[in-house]
């Protein structure tokens, strides 16, 4: 049995005592290093068959220091919890990399990095802990949505094959050292469906439960998740779960992600998260919302009783969330709302059977 660093009730108690804060993006520091297809492939990958660059999962391999230095900054800078390096690092993702096989490794030795810097950090400010979140992201593929606008019934992955990539990734990132395992930038339920299944089936075989987070994507102005449901929908069919957390994270910045946050804040009986981009791109894919003006929209959340944990997604840095820490160090975190037992059904819309 593996050693447990931090229980859901433990998460929940300090959640019921302050907001916490989430890191920033890891994809956005990485570009700030211009690495080239060198830099990706390192010395152990050197003769690889096909091109790596933009592989940042490899990176925790090929680049360790780099990764740890970019955890150690968000951490320096406020961060309660940092995420994994680990969000393409199913066996699924990394095929297009011929590297399926490394998928376990990659996951392992992301949470170790992590765990490592959080450990360091904490014994520099014992009074402050600092936690790992174990990323498991969507995946590149879509099990709710057909690849090929000639064959509506086409998939191009099943639920089963998602299990059997999720259970590898939670397995190797509980052995890792994660204290919290993460479901984010959920864009199709069903494939959430399939890592929230997968996560439960590891936790019964290795006999323990870590704390569970779940974040899903409003994809634009239609205030939907790319498999097409609103944000009612979406959080009445993961539920049962019983994350310790719901949340939102990614696709719109905090000006536009707003009236989502409040829904979900005002539905949720778990706690709620939230980690929007800084901003939407501009024409050059590049994010201009600056650290100031993203933690005053964060502070009106903090008012509003809408958070419990908040970070940063695209576009981000440790200014980011240097801003944002200060910003809500001193408002109440938001109380779930109490259990109501109604009867909630979900497809596209969320649907309230009245007793």
């Amino acid at each position: 049995m593996t050693e447990l660093r931090l229980t859901p009730q433990q998460l929940r108690q300090l959640l019921a005592s302050r907001i916490l804060v989430l890191d920033g993006a890891m994809g956005t520091m990485i570009q700030q290093h211009r690495l080239d297809e060198a830099g990706y492939r390192g010395a152990e990958f050197a003769d690889w068959p096909s091109d790596l660059k933009g592989n940042n999962d490899l990176l925790v391999l090929t680049q360790p220091e780099l990764i740890a230095d970019i955890h150690r900054q968000y951490l320096l800078a406020g961060a309660d919890i940092i995420e994994t390096n680990t969000f393409n690092a199913t066996t699924i993702a990394m095929h297009d990399y011929q590297m399926a096989h490394l998928s376990e490794r990659i996951n392992r030795e992301a949470a170790a990095l992590a765990r490592r810097v959080c450990d360091e950090v904490t014994a520099q400010q014992p009074d402050k802990p600092r936690f790992v979140a174990g990323v498991l992201g969507p995946t590149n593929r879509t099990a709710s949505i057909s690849p090929d606008v000639n064959d509506p019934g086409f998939r191009n992955v099943s639920f089963d094959e998602l299990v059997l990539a999720y259970k590898e990734s939670t397995r190797a990132l509980i052995a890792g050292g994660a204290d919290i395992i993460m479901l984010e930038t959920i864009f199709d339920t069903l494939n959430a469906k399939a890592a929230a299944f997968a996560v439960l089936e590891v936790f019964e075989e290795l006999q323990l439960e870590l704390p569970v987070m779940i974040s899903g994507t409003i994809t634009d102005a239609s205030g939907r998740t790319l498999s097409g449901q609103t944000t009612e929908a979406f959080y009445y069919s993961l539920a049962h779960v019983k994350p310790v957390t719901f949340g939102l994270n990614c696709a719109l910045g905090p000006d536009l992600l707003r009236p989502y946050v409040e829904t979900l804040a005002t539905i949720s009986e778990a706690y709620v998260s939230v980690h929007p981009n800084a901003g939407l791109p501009n024409e050059f894919g590049e994010y201009d919302l600056g650290a100031e003006a993203m933690a005053a929209e964060i502070a009106d959340w903090a008012k509003q009783g809408f958070l419990n944990i908040v970070g940063g997604c695209c576009g981000t840095t440790p200014e980011h969330i240097k801003a944002i820490a200060e910003a809500v160090k001193d408002a109440p975190p938001r109380q779930p709302k109490a259990a109501d037992h109604s009867f909630h059904l979900a497809g596209l819309e969320a649907f309230a059977v009245e007793w």
